[in-house]
């Protein structure tokens, strides 16, 4: 049996003013993205090919000075495995609602990232609107924005003469506010405090050049401990 059509731009019409906030954010960040890309010899094709694939903002910003000094395949899965490992844990809270979706429960999972999270952890499908195709929509919003984003900063970047100094901070800078942001609530301040605790060593003992793996692994380490003493 087909599916509808009208059900499906049910499912959008829904799903859209919750991605709103989102695509505002991914404009700028995949713009920035892109222009980055296109500075080191990537064009925007490059850049819209390397979100489809890897969707990892904090990733692909991460591989950028890394294919600008000469790809190391071992660096590069290392550097992706430790910074994306976080999905590891709010991706598991998400098995049980997906679990009933059929074929679509394998695109959610691979275009599940953070701000899809936060937006399908909460919200709820309208009543007469097909669940998974309301959280499928929202999911391929998010991942649609990021694309055309990241192909719009290479495009920009390849026409116009932009400074793109400094730029490659835009995305440190959003994961600051989101981190001042969870100060705000006690519960979330231990975390807070074990991450930069983690950074601080792993910046005193291997040094700024070589700071972001290590600090991902000690705290990834950390956060098992952590989770396995709260089990015990």
């Amino acid at each position: 049996m087909q599916p509808s059509p009208s059900s499906w731009r049910s499912a959008l019409r829904a799903a859209f003013p919750h991605t709103v906030p989102i695509l505002a954010g991914f404009l700028v960040l995949g713009a920035t993205y892109g222009m980055l890309m296109q500075a080191i010899g990537y064009g925007p094709l490059w850049s819209g090919l390397f979100s489809a694939i890897a969707f990892g903002g904090s990733t692909q910003y991460a591989a950028v000075p890394l294919l600008a000094a000469g790809f190391d395949p071992l660096e590069v899965f290392l550097l992706s495995l430790t910074i994306s490992a976080r999905h590891l844990f709010y991706s598991v809270s998400m098995l049980k609602k997906y679990d009933d979706l059929g074929w679509k429960r394998w695109m959610l999972y691979y275009t599940l990232c953070d701000e899809t999270f936060s937006v399908v952890s909460t919200v709820e499908p309208p009543e007469g609107v097909d669940t998974g195709k309301f959280y499928l929509s929202i999911s391929l919003l998010n991942w649609s924005y990021w694309i055309m984003a990241s192909m719009l900063g290479g495009v920009l970047g390849g026409v116009l003469p932009f400074d793109i100094s400094g730029m490659d901070f835009a995305l440190t800078a959003l994961f600051v506010v989101l981190f001042l942001e969870q100060l705000r609530q006690k519960q979330r301040r231990l975390p807070g405090a074990i991450g930069v605790a983690c950074a601080v060593v792993a910046l005193l003992v291997c040094g700024p050049d070589n700071l972001v793996i290590p600090s991902m692994v000690l705290i990834f380490a950390s956060l098992l401990i952590g989770r396995k003493k709260l089990c015990a």
